[in-house]
């Protein structure tokens, strides 16, 4: 007995409805993957962005002269206070991510360098052996066991990156070994 035709009407509606339905519930998750996918780069994006910013604010410092000198004010042309970086990377005028240096950075360590450590063919050892007494053809103290005018010095400087623009913050501790001169010192590792 074949079905009668009364009996087999509607049920292509509703098959179409049922895969309409199915269609619907694929597209909703491509979408959703989709934001979800565009989230996790945008994020990862400032992330980055965040890190660079930090990490310039980082060689900033430790490009100037004052940093060694005057670590509590490092950055040469602060915003908003001392020791304080802004970023700006799309050239709009305000700054995306604010870098804090906090604590200030500090010397760790110092260790004079010996007049017998330098290579006086170097320049920038022979400006270290500058300005020691010198006893040519005198007898007395060994000078080349003295203590030059330099000192190796080790610090750690932490950048703290936030930005007001989209929540991201970042943290970098860096170390760093810098020679100087005792006379640009002013205390700091003393």
């Amino acid at each position: 007995m074949t079905p009668s035709l009364h009996s087999q009407r509607g049920a292509t509606l509703v098959i179409a409805l049922i895969l309409l339905v199915v269609l619907t519930l694929f597209s909703l998750s491509s979408y959703h993957s989709a934001v979800s996918d565009l989230r996790t780069v945008g994020n990862s994006q400032a992330r980055t962005e965040a890190l660079n910013a930090a990490q310039e604010a980082i060689e900033t410092a430790l490009s100037s002269p004052q940093f060694t000198t005057t670590p509590g004010n490092a950055l040469p042309n602060p915003c908003g206070g001392a020791n304080t970086y802004c970023t700006d990377y799309d050239g709009n005028g305000s700054a995306e991510y604010v870098t804090r240096l906090t604590p200030a950075p500090a010397c760790l360590s110092m260790q004079l360098i010996k007049v017998v450590d330098l290579n006086l063919s170097d320049s920038e050892d022979l400006s270290c052996a500058q300005g020691q007494a010198q006893q040519f053809g005198i007898a007395g103290p060994d000078l080349t066991a003295s203590d030059s005018v330099c000192a190796n010095t080790t610090w750690q400087i932490t950048a703290e990156t936030t930005s007001p623009v989209n929540a991201a913050k970042v943290k970098v501790t860096q170390g760093v070994g810098i020679r100087v001169g005792m006379d640009d010192m002013a205390g700091a590792c003393l």
